[in-house]
Order: structure tokens, then sequence, then C-alpha cells
């Protein structure tokens, strides 16, 4: 190949130099830099960085805070085989800035071999949180939840395909709306950018409306 190469710029070298020859065009490569341009490919995982579901900057939007003043940190957990768990992520928005550093909103997510572990855990860990709280069972699209409120924080678990997504919302982060509301809009925008992720995209959910208020909301169960 080099050899190949070699002999390339050598002839081209001879054409341009060779008696009557003009300016030697700057060649173009049309093919290659398409290519380059070509929208990167979703992987097929959970993202290492939160950002890609929900950006500090729009939560602190979404929250009415300053623009720059919402901080987020990515952890990346690990498999959980005995619970058929591939992967787990931790997306943590805090306060930043002068006397910032309070926890917004937590979201951790859980991937499953298949959508029958997913429930199957998401239902065990719901039962549980029921216990303490005043819970209450949604519909939000194809994907189940469960809303829990508690004097310190609102939590929504939501079973989604392959994932479980819950999202924790403390009472301290003084979001505008009520809690529950403010944890489904939340899911309504994190979920499609989830499904991208997933081996087998599931039913997307409903797109999260103007005024958001929760989608599907049965009677509220006993906890």
């Amino acid at each position: 190949m080099a050899t190949v190469l070699a002999l390339g710029i050598g002839l081209l070298t001879a054409c341009s130099t060779g008696p009557g020859a003009g300016d030697t065009p700057v060649p173009t490569f049309t093919e290659a830099a398409s290519g380059s341009t070509t929208a990167a490919t979703i992987e097929i995982a959970l993202p290492k960085d939160c950002t890609s579901f929900l950006s500090p900057d729009d939560l602190g939007a979404l929250f009415a805070r300053p623009l720059g003043s919402t901080a987020l940190r990515t952890i990346r957990g690990v498999p959980e085989p005995t619970v058929a768990r591939t992967e787990r992520v931790g997306c943590r928005y805090s306060a930043s800035g002068p006397g910032g550093g309070n926890t917004l909103l937590d979201i951790n997510l859980g991937r499953y071999t298949d959508a029958a572990a997913a429930r199957r855990q998401w239902q065990l860990n719901t039962n549980a949180e029921r216990s303490d709280g005043v819970s209450r069972d949604l519909a939000i699209g194809t994907a189940s939840a469960v809303a829990v409120e508690r004097k310190t924080e609102t939590m929504l678990a939501v079973v989604y395909g392959v994932d479980t997504l819950t999202f924790v919302l403390p009472a301290s982060a003084r979001a505008p709306g009520a809690p529950v509301d403010r944890l489904v809009d939340l899911a309504l925008r994190v979920l499609p950018k989830d499904a991208a992720t997933q081996p087998a995209p599931p039913d997307p959910p409903a797109a999260p409306a103007a005024s958001p208020t929760p989608t599907g909301v049965a009677p509220i169960a006993a906890g």
C-alpha cells in the first residue's frame, strides 16, 4: 500500500511540474465530506452522561432557575446479575453558585436483560416504597408508574421497556407546580430519549403538555 501511495504522489508531482502544466487543482472528496456530517448513531446503552437525557440548563429552565445555576453529576453503577440488571446510571442535579449545593432532582436508571425482569424489579421496589407514603398508580403512555408522596420528597418510579427510571424530587427543591405533576412532565421529556437507547424501543409516550398534568391517573391507592 505504501509503494502505491508513493508512486501516486510521484506521478502527481511529475504532472504538476512538467512543461506547459498549469496549476494543479486541489482534490475534493465529496463522499468522505458528506459522510463526516452524518448524525452520530445513538448508542444502545444507558448514557455515559445524563446531559443527553436532560441537561442542567433544561432542568433549570423548568424549575425557573437562573441560567447556569444548575449542576449535574453522572454516576455509573455496576451490573447486578441476581436481578438481571445489566447497567445502572444515576443523575444528580443540584443548585450551583452562591448558596448552592442543595439537590434539585435525582434520576436513577436501570437496564435489565428483558422487559419481564425490569417489571419484576420495579414491582418489588414500588411495593416497598408504598409502605411509608401516599401512593398512586399512573399510566404515562405505555409506561407504568407509581408516585409516592412524602413530607420530605416525592418519588415517581417508572418501568418502560427493559428500563426502570426513578425520579426523586426533594421538597427543598421548591420546584414550581404540584410535585407529581412536575415529575410526570419530566418523565415525558426523558422517556423518548431513553427509548432510543433500548435494544427494541417501546412505543413512545405522549409529548409533555404545555401545562403538565399526570396522564391516566387512577385513584390514590392505599399506601
